[in-house]
């Protein structure tokens, strides 16, 4: 019997890692992916300011997996109902066959037929687009960039040129264009408003209610008439489904199965989940979906069925040894139940370049507690498969600290493999703090948001303007605005909101504090 895997991302790693650890010795575990390395793609942005930190966020699929078979080919078609995948390699063309597989291909950029757009944007799915993005901004001093879409990616994309912007003098004018009326949008007005606000204190323009309708080698065109110069054009405007499915997120059902032998997982699929709620695409979803998906296959393959439909029964002979065996047909009524899918979240974080912005249960709240926490996040998924010196060097780099280790204790974490190869369970040192916060939540009621950034922000020294980025620039006379955008006074606000979100611009990137997505 042989179990595919196809695709390494989030929810791919998720699904192999597990089912590497329970499936019977003679089921074959196959694990494809076009890359030999599992990125955290809810990174990459970091790596327009950071392309060092490339390696950090990349893990060799062979330091994770041990005993699944590895192809490194691009997944060009598949058959659902017949367990056929088609692979390509260097242009050789081969079939797999499956018994069970789960398609974790994840979701491409769409441009919504805007083939201009397309041609002149650059998305950011990739490292490679990260870099592009990077030289394209380098190039353009004294230019303007352009962001289309302000879902999680592209609020986080805007927010890294407009650093790079600042620390290379680049005199560089980022601008991020929404067709909603909000950025971050099918988020609630609370958690909007403070992204909002980091952007625009760090000098991003941002352009709502307006759609990006065509472009030119440097210009962008939007609905109103107006045009936006841009020497750098970057889209994060929306997802489609992979090119092996035809462009489509497949819908499934909370037990995410789409035929008799595949499952679709992650991004590649439109989920509704037992409770009728669509689910959006990002990082949390696809790795809880991943563990759903692995255990339902695990349920499947222990199934003792046979092509034939009967099923084989051993006879004990009077000398107590299997002799003989014998066919029955199998009881319909004793069909397996498949583990569902249900959709729930504690939170949300995005970062604005320095800075960042967390939702937590009902309270919003900014500056050092949600830099932490987005730190936490990646570190979290990079130790949950067992690369623990590297998540110690990601949260190095995300907070300033110290990259030293005298004491060399990450390399005796690494020894000792002490999270496990898991990212299903990637962050469970951050529950404490999730819980105390979901208990606020249960207090105040499901729809009560809690605004805490006026008083975060004041706390944050790359807050331009906040009180401890007065006092380090009084201390230490570092570079920055000093004035203030909002007097000398801070407020906490309670608001009434029902939270409905959508699908995010890109899925994968978006954080979710639980987990490493979406953003996008």
């Amino acid at each position: 019997m042989r179990v595919a895997v196809l695709g390494a991302g989030y929810a791919g790693l998720t699904v192999a890692c597990r089912l590497e650890r329970t499936l019977p010795d003679d089921v074959e575990l196959v694990v494809v992916d076009e890359s030999s390395d599992h990125v955290v793609q809810h990174e990459l942005h970091r790596l327009v300011r950071y392309p060092e930190l490339s390696d950090v966020i990349s893990v060799p699929l062979d330091d994770i997996l041990t005993s699944a078979r590895i192809e490194q080919a691009t997944v060009t078609d598949i058959d659902t109902e017949a367990g056929v995948a088609t692979l390509e390699d260097d242009g050789e063309t081969e079939t797999l066959e499956y018994d069970y597989a789960a398609v974790c291909l994840g979701a491409e950029t769409e441009f919504y037929g805007l083939t201009d757009v397309e041609q002149y944007a650059t998305p950011l799915k990739r490292i490679e687009h990260a870099r592009e993005i990077r030289a394209d901004a380098l190039a353009a001093s004294g230019g303007d960039a352009v962001v289309g879409g302000a879902g999680l990616s592209g609020i986080q994309t805007a927010g890294e040129l407009a650093e790079l912007a600042t620390e290379e003098e680049l005199d560089l004018d980022v601008t991020i264009v929404e067709m909603a009326d909000q950025v971050a949008p099918g988020f609630d007005a609370t958690f909007a408003g403070a992204i909002r606000r980091e952007l625009e204190v760090r000098d991003v323009t941002v352009e709502t209610g307006v759609a990006i309708e065509s472009a030119d080698e440097s210009v962008v065109h939007l609905e109103d008439g107006r045009s936006l110069s841009a020497e750098v054009f970057v889209w994060t405007g929306g997802i489609r489904g992979p090119a092996s499915l035809g462009g489509d997120r497949l819908a499934t059902a909370g037990d995410l199965r789409v035929s008799d032998s595949t499952f679709v997982v992650g991004d590649a699929a439109n989920v509704t989940d037992e409770a009728d709620r669509v689910v959006p695409a990002s990082a949390q979803t696809a790795i809880r979906e991943g563990g759903v998906a692995a255990e339902n296959i695990l349920k499947l393959v222990g199934e003792t069925g046979t092509e034939s439909g009967t099923v084989t029964i051993p006879v004990t002979g009077q000398d107590g040894e299997d002799s003989q065996s014998e066919a029955a047909e199998p009881d319909e009524s004793a069909e397996t139940s498949l583990t569902q899918y249900s959709y729930s979240s504690p939170g949300w974080v995005v970062s604005v370049g320095n800075g960042a912005v967390a939702k937590v249960g009902p309270v919003v709240f900014s500056g050092e507690p949600a830099k932490a926490t987005k730190a936490g996040i990646g570190a979290g998924h990079l130790g949950s498969v067992g690369a623990i010196s590297k998540a110690s060097q990601l949260v190095a780099e995300e907070l300033g600290w110290p990259t030293t280790d005298s004491l060399g204790i990450t390399e005796y974490l690494d020894n000792r493999g002490v999270l496990g190869n898991d990212p299903g369970r990637p962050s469970e040192l951050g529950e404490p703090f999730v819980r105390f916060l979901q208990g606020v939540s249960d207090v105040l009621g499901e729809d009560r948001t809690i605004d805490v950034t006026r008083v975060t922000q004041e706390g944050d020294p790359d807050y331009p303007g906040s009180a401890m980025n007065r006092l380090q620039r009084f201390l230490f006379d570092t570079a920055g605005p000093t004035e203030t955008t909002d007097g000398e006074s801070v407020e906490i606000t309670i608001e009434d909101e029902s939270e409905d979100r959508s699908d995010d611009d890109g899925d994968a990137e978006a954080d979710g504090t639980d987990d490493p997505r979406a953003d996008q």
